[in-house]
């Protein structure tokens, strides 16, 4: 599990956002989607930074149920809002592995 983190410059200093803090915004966003849920604790999920674009890989799990690649596309899409929305990073792929069901 990697979780490398992002420094911008800012006009009284640096800003300096941490993997772990990167990590959590993922697995938020991604629990936000219904039917899926972040394996506990965070295996598979890495976040990598680099020039300011990121990169995410995550393994979650689906509810029995729900249309698995649909499910997958929906937390791709919500990933990649929520850490271009808090961060202003580019985020140039989401792999999402649906590794289990949940009844």
């Amino acid at each position: 599990m990697t979780h490398d983190g992002h420094t911008t410059t800012a006009v009284g200093g640096s800003i300096r956002i941490s993997g772990d803090a990167l990590a959590g915004l993922v697995a938020t966003a991604a629990e936000l989607v219904k039917g899926a849920r972040v394996r506990r604790p965070r295996r598979g999920l890495d976040v990598t930074v680099k020039d300011g674009h990121v990169y995410v890989t995550l393994q979650v799990a689906a509810r029995y149920g729900v249309v698995l690649p649909e499910l997958g596309g929906a937390v791709q899409r919500a990933v990649t809002e929520a850490l271009h929305a808090a961060t202003g990073l580019e985020v140039d792929g989401v792999d999402v592995a649906i590794e289990e069901l949940d009844r």
